[in-house]
């Protein structure tokens, strides 16, 4: 019994959480002028070094971001990059969700090969 209420309560909370917001996380990426190294529409970096991202799956944004935001200080999970680790640091998990949904959400141009 006790098995099925907490089921029944977990169930329903899954509809409660909120889901990532496109539009605050373009105001975000225009905030943190992203396109200054990832370029107009974040597709046409200024280096060859930096990524493209639009169009890139949101899920890899998010945790690319939350990477950053950890650094150093876990080997096994942290990516190194002094620009972009104070970048996001003054993120929240949300809003890097909603920085990686905008993203996801711009016309990309990557190359599947096949």
């Amino acid at each position: 019994m006790k098995f099925a209420l907490i089921t029944a309560i977990l169930l329903s909370s899954i509809g409660m959480a909120q889901a990532a917001s496109a539009e605050k996380g373009q105001s975000l990426v225009e905030k943190g002028n992203c396109a200054s190294c990832h370029g107009a529409g974040l597709n046409a970096p200024i280096l060859p070094a930096y990524p493209k991202l639009a169009g890139q799956h949101s899920d890899y944004l998010y945790y690319a971001l939350k990477a950053y935001k950890v650094g150093n200080g876990n080997a096994q999970y942290g990516r190194n990059n002094a620009v972009m680790g104070s970048q996001v640091q003054a993120f929240s998990d949300a809003d890097m969700h909603d920085i990686a949904a905008y993203i996801s959400s711009l016309p990309g141009n990557f190359v599947i090969k096949k």
